[in-house]
């Protein structure tokens, strides 16, 4: 990976000539119990992204999201959908003006309007700008039964099982303890105001069966999905 961050302007100009693919990187300030730190999604992520071995440019992450259910516990700081349109858009159009014609949305937050937003704005950039691929994804999505399959937990999320196993690999000094098992007892299909009474403690699954092992595997699952991805859509 090319980080961006670290590169000149004059290294940009060089490395545009064997690339025109960017990779931009998307998280959360969100609560993931009280376990895991609130920046889970935008690490778990931008670490995976910059183990791939392709020489692409990787972005600085985006470090807000849209959060629903998560966005009246403690830490979670939330942003609207038309916001992370509006953002995702003037980075997408500025990068295509610079020369780049190849963009990668992938986000480290699966929530459903966060991601709608992310796809909506992309459905819009492809009539728009002439010559672009684009897409628009949370590797949990494209990676749900490969990763569940590493879970002991049945029906894990939201830091549980997984998550925690990739903080513990990634980061195990940011993982305070273990998190009891919880799951949401969210009456369907009521929409509420504030999710925290009936989602006090933020996990969606069993922190205490998280490793260091599962987190491994976990994160090499990622690497190798995104591998893919980013060998395909630079190939043109």
């Amino acid at each position: 990976m090319i980080i961006i961050e670290n590169i000149t302007m004059s290294e940009f100009k060089k490395h545009l000539h064997r690339t025109k693919t960017i990779v931009f990187p998307f998280g959360t300030v969100e609560e993931h119990g009280s376990h895991l730190p609130l920046n889970t999604d935008t690490l778990i992520i931008y670490e995976a992204l910059k183990m791939v071995k392709k020489k692409v440019f990787l972005a600085p992450p985006v470090h807000y999201g849209v959060c629903t259910t998560t966005k009246h516990h403690p830490g979670t700081i939330n942003i609207t959908p038309g916001t992370l349109r509006s953002l995702s858009r003037d980075m997408v159009v500025d990068s295509y003006k610079k020369g780049l014609r190849n963009f990668l949305l992938i986000s480290g937050h699966g929530g459903s309007q966060h991601m709608a937003a992310l796809k909506e704005i992309s459905e819009e950039l492809i009539e728009e700008l002439k010559g672009i691929r684009i897409a628009a994804f949370s590797p949990y999505d494209l990676l749900w039964k490969e990763l569940s399959e590493l879970a002991d937990t049945e029906n894990d999320s939201h830091a549980g099982e997984i998550e925690t196993s990739m903080i513990l690999y990634l980061a195990k000094d940011l993982v305070k303890g273990r998190a009891k098992e919880e799951y949401p007892k969210i009456p369907k299909p009521f929409v509420q105001k504030d999710y925290t009474k009936y989602w006090k403690g933020g996990v969606w699954g069993d922190p205490q069966k998280a490793s260091f092992k599962k987190g491994e595997k976990a994160i090499k699952t990622i690497v190798d999905k995104i591998s893919d991805i980013i060998k395909e859509i630079d190939k043109k």
